[in-house]
């Protein structure tokens, strides 16, 4: 492919918090070679995703961060247009963490999964049907264990997520109340996602007081997207037995010092809820099954996914910012050449 090349976004200085797009370069590079064992990717769509601010920063995380003077790490699917692998095909489709480029060269390891053959939208494999959907799934289901009747309380609810969250609660039976950020999505929880309730935290003048109005009995089940005060908010309303899982940190900017904020030992203690982290990562081998269900249920209509386009990878620099801000109405991904 001598006559293309490979547009790419490369990060140019260490961020602190959110990264804007002073911190990215694009850059023209040659179309990599493909070696044995490896395949070459024609990148379609890429994701935009608040991981990406942890994956930036220089401070403690699951994943070091991205090098400077590197490729932005990012989750992208596309075609896979030539290959010396035995596993990987010419004419396939892959999602996997390729970067915020054109091409990516992969020898499998850092694929996701290959797209079926049945799947009319690749952007979905980045969405609903890709990290975000995964993490929705087994965030949901295995950590909180939800049961039918149950009150399920999901902060950022109307984002990619959140939504999904939301949606698979109600599959499961479960009484669903969203937290959002304007009316606008607040609309899109109630109107396209299905939540029972959902509360406008940039319109309500106390939003611990407006959950114990929405849920008398209590939050069995917490889906935290955001920490901070409206995490402070749920856990004043805590059913007996509650279970808390902590998918993301939106509200806080900086990790370096890390916030105090309230502490709510005593409010798990009382209501003996039980409270921990997860990530997607722990869940790979069990990918198929998820990606069965969730594949059914958008079928079927009972998950519904909005999707936010960004055209072209100039976009991707300011797309994080834009990302923290809120600005995006669906799930956020860039659409490439």
């Amino acid at each position: 492919m001598t006559d293309v090349e490979n547009r790419r976004v490369i990060l140019n200085a260490r961020p602190v918090g959110v990264p804007g797009p002073e911190f990215f370069n694009i850059e023209t590079a040659p179309v990599p070679t493909v070696g044995e064992g490896e395949f070459l990717v024609r990148n379609a769509f890429l994701s935009v995703d608040p991981a990406m601010r942890g994956w930036v920063n220089d401070a403690p995380n699951y994943s070091p961060p991205v090098p400077v003077g590197d490729v932005m790490r990012a989750i992208a699917v596309g075609d896979i247009v030539q290959s010396r692998h035995p596993d990987y095909a010419a004419g396939e489709r892959v999602c996997g963490t390729f970067g915020w480029q054109h091409f990516a060269i992969s020898d499998g390891s850092n694929v996701m999964r290959k797209l079926l053959p049945e799947e009319e939208s690749m952007s979905l494999a980045l969405g609903v049907l890709g990290l975000n959907g995964l993490t929705a799934y087994f965030g949901l289901l295995d950590v909180c264990s939800p049961k039918y009747g149950e009150t399920l309380v999901v902060s950022t609810a109307a984002g990619a997520v959140g939504s999904c969250v939301g949606q698979i609660g109600k599959i499961k039976g479960c009484r669903t109340v969203g937290i959002a950020g304007g009316p606008v999505k607040v609309r899109h929880c109630l109107e396209e996602f299905g939540y029972d309730d959902a509360i406008d935290y940039k319109h309500c003048a106390d939003i611990a007081v407006e959950l114990a109005k929405l849920c008398p009995d209590g939050i069995d089940m917490y889906f935290d997207n955001t920490c901070g005060p409206i995490s402070d908010a749920v856990f004043e309303n805590l059913a007996l037995h509650a279970r808390i899982v902590v998918c993301g940190t939106a509200s806080i900017q900086e990790w370096d010092p890390l916030p105090v904020g309230p502490r709510v030992h005593r409010q798990l203690l009382v209501a003996r809820a039980r409270m921990g982290g997860f990530l997607i990562h722990d869940y790979k081998d069990r990918i198929p099954e998820a990606i069965e269900d969730l594949s059914q249920w958008v079928g079927t209509g009972s998950i519904k996914a909005r999707e936010h386009i960004l055209e072209g990878i100039d976009s991707a620099p300011g797309a994080i910012r834009m990302l923290y801000r809120g600005e995006n109405t669906g799930k956020l991904v860039i659409r490439l050449d």
